[in-house]
């Protein structure tokens, strides 16, 4: 009894030492901070989880170039319509979540795992999921009021400051596609090996504010 007592806490010892090992290999990207009005949250969001999952598909995709609303950028989704339709769902939470909670910093985190059984016991096992990859993507949303018009502040003044905020926010955007193929790109040793040809070739998740 004893021994089997001593040969479970060996057991327990070595699958910490495993799960450290997992999360050592768990690569993070931390993007840029974005700064948004919430009328700019969908369009913004879309570009750069769609620009994400792209990169991180691997699997057999259809290309489809995407123009953004907002901005003079074109980025490609997968083609994959239900694919589409999660982030869409994920990006309605934000947005909901946002309305309820103005002025706030968030995040919106997709992660990339992999499905692995784990012996629990002497007698089955379970299912874990261990991830491999982090996107984390900083979002500060506040209503961004436009400059009012005045005798002071004339009409084409006005048309010019917000033109200047949103070629800023045209280069945050790029900025974080270029963050983005730059990350995928120089970090792929930590990917595991690939074992179907669906459009994303391993499980994710998408998690916002609750």
């Amino acid at each position: 009894m004893v021994a089997c007592e001593r040969k479970g806490e060996r057991n327990s010892s070595k699958n910490k030492k495993r799960e450290r090992q997992r999360d050592m290999n768990c690569e993070t990207c931390q993007l840029k901070e974005l700064e948004l009005d919430p009328a700019e949250i969908r369009d913004v969001l879309r570009c750069v989880l769609h620009t994400i999952f792209f990169h991180r598909a691997l699997g057999l995709v259809r290309p489809k170039d995407v123009d953004c609303e907002l901005f003079e950028i074109t980025y490609v989704q997968c083609g994959d319509a239900e694919l589409e339709k999660k982030i869409d769902e994920k990006i309605e939470q934000f947005v909901a979540w946002s309305e309820k909670h103005p002025n706030r910093k968030s995040q919106v985190c997709l992660s990339f795992y992999e499905v692995k059984s784990k012996q629990s016991s002497w007698f089955g096992s379970k299912v874990e999921r261990q991830f491999w990859e982090n996107w984390i993507v900083n979002v500060n949303v506040h209503p961004i009021n436009p400059p009012k018009s005045s005798f002071l502040n004339t009409r084409e003044k006005v048309l010019e400051e917000t033109r200047t905020r949103m070629s800023a926010l045209e280069t945050s955007v790029r900025e974080i596609l270029f963050q983005i193929i730059k990350f995928a790109n120089e970090k792929q040793e930590h990917i595991p090996p690939i074992t179907n040809s669906e459009v994303v070739s391993f499980p994710y998740e998408i998690t916002t504010p609750r």
